[in-house]
């Protein structure tokens, strides 16, 4: 690990601001990836902005009807808060199928929007990735192994997937998120919008500019209907998805459906929703078309398809 300097944020702004007036600048938390990535060298930050004394650690209830949870919450606290549990529970089972009882202890809900990705090439600093080092050319393209990969949204430059349970779980739930700047201004951004599809810029992951810091996510009224997270992996625990399906499914049939472990960020498209009644194969023909697979994980449309279909058949029950 390089020498790195550091300090403790005392405000959301001033983290911010420290941030942007700082090249190579990382804001740390829980730290459960950033540490990994600085061990390994992918990650080499000089100046580190400890920011887990910023009090944003609540779950509040909002004027609209929703909750605004805030960015310093741990994942262990958010699947376990009972509101979370009876309203939004799609998000208590992302969590809870997501890493080990002692990351999720660790991890917060700003830090699991900005995971990095798990492709090995990105992790391997003796390949070449785009991600990681721009212009250096993609391994998982060059005839390197894409099992674990994207089959859409990706591009000739980067087949990653975005390894979050978390995330895909708020896209169903239409959450935002909000944000800070060095200035004190601060947005709220749709998490539709938040992440970027790699395009030419695959280092490039999310919309957020320099400096700027997560402050919290916030939900919407309850969705109502019932709550499916099914995630499909090599092994029971401890293993990032292969296909995850998060579904709130409606008395009528109809519903919202995304999907993890197929894209570069949770994939969801709301027209395909429309299908929902019809079945899992006419939500899947809309929201996977234009999907390109490889040899090696084509076997991903197939396996999104029958584990909607799973979901379905236990909503009907």
């Amino acid at each position: 690990m390089r020498a790195f300097t550091y300090e403790r944020a005392a405000s959301a702004q001033q983290a911010a601001s420290a941030a942007a007036s700082t090249d190579n600048a990382r804001f740390i938390a829980g730290g459960t990836n950033l540490l990994d990535l600085m061990k390994i060298e992918v990650e080499t930050p000089t100046h580190l902005i400890d920011v887990n004394g910023l009090g944003l650690d609540t779950i509040e209830a909002t004027e609209e009807g929703g909750l605004r949870i805030g960015a310093l919450v741990r994942n262990t606290d958010l699947a376990a808060d009972q509101r979370v549990r009876r309203d939004y529970a799609v998000l208590t089972r992302a969590l809870v199928a997501g890493a080990s009882g002692q990351l999720r202890n660790k991890a917060t809900t700003g830090g699991n929007l900005l995971q990095r990705t798990r492709c090995p090439y990105f992790y391997d600093t003796n390949m070449p990735c785009n991600k990681r080092r721009p212009g250096a050319g993609c391994a998982a393209l060059d005839g390197g192994a894409s099992r674990q990969l994207a089959i859409i949204g990706a591009s000739e430059h980067c087949i990653a997937t975005h390894p979050s349970d978390m995330a895909v779980a708020l896209r169903v739930l239409d959450a935002r998120v909000e944000t800070v700047d060095a200035r004190g201004g601060g947005r709220s951004i749709p998490l539709a919008d938040f992440h970027a599809l790699p395009g030419d810029t695959p280092h490039i992951e999310t919309v957020l500019e320099k400096g700027e810091f997560i402050t919290a996510v916030t939900l919407p009224r309850p969705p109502g209907g019932k709550h499916f997270y099914h995630k499909v992996r090599d092994r029971a625990s401890y293993a990032f998805a292969l296909v995850s399906v998060a579904a709130v499914v409606q008395p009528d049939g109809s519903g919202r459906v995304a999907l993890g472990g197929v894209a570069p960020k949770p994939w969801r498209d709301e027209r395909a929703e429309a299908a929902l009644p019809q079945g899992a194969g006419a939500v899947m023909a809309k929201l996977l078309d234009g999907a390109r697979p490889t040899p090696e994980n084509r076997f991903k449309v197939t396996l999104a398809e029958r584990t909607l279909a799973a979901v379905l058949a236990e909503a009907k029950e």
